[in-house]
C-alpha cells in the first residue's frame, strides 16, 4: 500500500524557474501602470479537480481579488494537476488580462520542467484557457473577442463513433446511419486501427493484404451508407509503418473519405510527409505535436492535408489560434482533436469560431450520458455548437455533478 501524497508541489525547488534571464513577471518587467475600468485584478488562487469521464478530464479554476473566477481545462493526464499547483506561485498576484505574458512567463518559468512540448505544455494550457475565461468576465465580452472576432455564430461538430463490434464493416454502417439520424450529425469519425482477425504480429506496424480489405470494407460501408448526409473521417491512431499507410490511404482513395487521420507515428516527419504527398486521400495529423513550433513543420512541410491540434494540449486557445494562422498561410483547414469535457470543448470552438480556417471540432462522448450534466447550458444540440455571447466561455460549470464524477480521492474546487 502506497503512502499518502501529501507533497507541496507549489514549494518544489527549481533553480531554472528561482533563477532566469529572462524573468516575465510584472514585477520585474515593471507592468505597474493602473488600469482602469474595473481592470485592476489579481489573481488570488489557482485550483483544480480531476473528472473521472471517459477520460480524467483535469479542470482548473482560477480566483481573484474582485469575486471573478475564470474555469479551464487541461488535456487528461496524470501529473497534471501536480504541475498546475507547481505553477501556481507564477501566477498569483498577477492580472489576469495578461494572458500572452502570463503564457510566456509559464513557458520561461517551466523550461527546466519540459515546457518544449508534453505534460507541462498541456498543464500550462489549462491555466491558459481559465484565463480566457476569467479575461472575458472582466471585460464583459465572448472568449472568441480576445481572439479577434468570429467568422461564424455556430461550430460544427464531428462525433467520434463507436460501436461494440467495431471491426464490423456493416455495425460501423449501422451505427453511422442511427449517428446521423437520431443524433442530427452531419460529421463522423470512425476507427481503422481495429483488429480484422487476420494479424500476425501487432509489433510490426506492417498491414497484410486481407487487413487493408478489411479496412477498406468498413470505409465503403459507412461512407456507402450516409454518402453525402454526413462527412465521415477514419482514424488510425499512429498504428502503421510508412508503406502500409501508403497502401491502406491508396486503397481508399475512391471513397468519399473526410480524411485519413494519424496512419503512421507522430516522430519522423519525413515518413509523414511522404505518406500524404503519395496519395490523394486526404491526410490529417497535428493531436501529438505541442505549440506552434511543432505543428509549423507538419504544415510549412506540407506533411498534412488538414492540421488537427488539440486545443488543451497544443498549448491553449492562443496558441491553437496561431497554429490556424501559419495553416491559414497554406490554405490549409484546422480540424480540431478534441477528447475533453464540455469546458475545453466549449473553448476549442471559441477558437474555431475566430478563425478562418475551421472546419470541425471533436465530440469523443456522445456514448457518456451525462457529459452535458457538467455545465448548466446545452452545448451541442444537432451536430453544431452555437458560440455563446455571455461573457467568457459561457459556460456555468454545475459542482454538484462535478462532485458526482470527480475522481476518486480528489476534492471539487471551490465555488466562485
Amino acid at each position: 500500500m502506497g503512502k499518502a501524497n501529501d507533497v507541496d508541489y507549489a514549494d518544489l525547488h527549481d533553480p531554472n524557474a528561482e533563477y532566469t534571464m529572462r524573468e516575465l513577471s510584472a514585477e520585474t518587467m515593471g507592468v505597474t501602470a493602473k488600469r482602469g475600468g474595473g481592470r485592476d485584478v489579481e489573481i488570488t488562487d489557482v485550483q483544480t479537480t480531476m473528472v473521472d469521464g471517459n477520460f480524467p478530464w483535469t479542470l482548473v479554476r482560477i480566483y481573484t481579488d474582485a469575486g471573478i473566477v475564470g474555469t479551464g481545462e487541461a488535456y487528461w493526464g496524470a501529473g497534471v494537476p501536480e504541475l498546475i499547483e507547481r505553477m501556481k506561485p507564477f501566477v498569483v498576484g498577477e492580472n489576469p488580462l495578461d494572458i500572452d505574458r502570463l503564457y510566456e512567463h509559464l513557458i520561461q518559468k517551466m523550461s527546466g520542467e519540459g515546457s518544449v512540448e508534453g505534460v507541462t505544455v498541456t498543464a500550462i494550457a489549462g491555466i491558459e484557457v481559465a484565463l480566457h475565461d476569467l479575461a472575458g468576465k472582466i471585460l464583459e465580452v465572448p472568449a472568441y473577442q480576445l481572439l479577434g472576432g468570429k467568422y461564424r455564430d455556430e461550430m460544427r461538430v464531428y462525433c467520434d463513433c463507436h460501436t461494440e463490434e467495431e471491426a464490423d464493416a456493416d455495425a460501423c454502417a449501422e451505427e453511422a446511419r442511427r449517428v446521423v439520424d437520431e443524433l442530427g450529425y452531419d460529421a463522423l469519425k470512425f476507427d481503422l486501427d481495429v483488429p480484422s482477425g487476420l494479424e500476425k504480429d501487432r509489433a510490426n506496424r506492417h498491414l497484410r493484404p486481407g487487413e487493408i480489405r478489411h479496412k477498406a470494407e468498413i470505409v465503403e460501408k459507412v461512407t456507402e451508407e450516409v454518402k453525402d448526409e454526413a462527412d465521415v473521417a477514419f482514424d488510425c491512431h499512429w498504428t502503421f509503418s510508412g508503406s502500409s499507410g501508403k497502401r491502406l490511404a491508396e486503397a481508399i482513395e475512391e471513397y468519399d473519405v473526410w480524411w485519413l487521420e494519424d496512419p503512421v507515428p507522430p516522430e519522423n516527419l519525413e515518413v509523414q510527409e511522404e505518406v500524404t504527398k503519395s496519395t490523394t486521400t486526404p491526410i490529417t495529423v497535428g493531436e501529438n505535436r505541442y505549440r506552434v513550433t511543432e505543428e509549423r513543420r507538419l504544415i510549412e512541410n506540407q506533411a498534412v492535408d488538414m492540421i488537427a491540434p488539440d486545443m488543451p494540449k497544443v498549448g491553449g486557445m492562443r496558441e491553437t489560434r496561431k497554429v490556424a494562422d501559419v495553416a491559414n498561410q497554406y490554405y490549409i483547414p484546422v480540424a480540431m482533436h478534441n477528447v475533453s469535457s464540455p469546458i475545453a470543448t466549449m473553448a476549442s470552438a471559441h477558437v474555431g469560431a475566430a478563425v478562418p480556417n475551421s472546419l470541425a471540432v471533436e465530440y469523443h462522448s456522445y456514448e457518456l450520458g451525462w457529459w452535458e450534466d457538467l455545465v448548466e447550458e446545452t452545448v451541442i444540440e444537432d451536430g453544431y455548437i452555437e458560440i455563446p455571447e455571455e461573457p467568457g466561455l459561457g459556460l456555468t460549470l454545475d459542482l454538484d455533478a462535478v462532485e458526482e464524477h470527480v475522481v476518486e480521492g480528489d476534492t471539487v474546487f471551490d465555488e466562485a
